[in-house]
């Protein structure tokens, strides 16, 4: 059983940074690629960020290009995203997700390609 626990949520003024973190962990956990996706209130859950566990390739939304950071630290198994400049429109609530093996296949801005996922993490920009 893989457990992901995300961190770092909060309340912030528009233009301000927070550091959402996720915790990984599980018996055998290990991880092809792990990603931030979010939903805000009242709309579809979106894709935010990937990141590729071995290589460090990353990938991003249109609407977070430049301002968030995704990272992952692999002894810790921990997967991270710097959030700066941060608008009302990133309200939302912001969920880790790792998939476990890899797959010619995966597309890393699709919730499907995921198997696990977190509690979620509430994030409130106000202006």
């Amino acid at each position: 059983q893989v457990q992901l626990v995300e961190s770092g949520g909060g309340s912030v003024q528009a233009g301000g940074s927070l550091r959402l973190s996720c915790a990984a962990s599980g018996r055998t956990f290990s991880s092809y690629a792990m990603a931030w996706f979010r939903q805000p209130p009242g709309k579809e859950r979106e894709f935010v960020a990937a990141i590729r566990w071995s290589s460090g390739d990353t990938y991003y939304a249109d609407s977070v290009e430049g301002r968030f950071t995704i990272s992952r630290d692999n002894a810790k198994n921990m997967v991270y995203l710097q959030m700066n400049s941060l608008k009302p429109e990133d309200t939302a609530v912001y969920y880790c997700a790792a998939r476990a093996y890899h797959s010619s296949s995966y597309v890393p801005s699709k919730g499907e390609y995921y198997g696990y996922w977190g509690q979620g993490t509430q994030v409130t920009v106000s202006s």
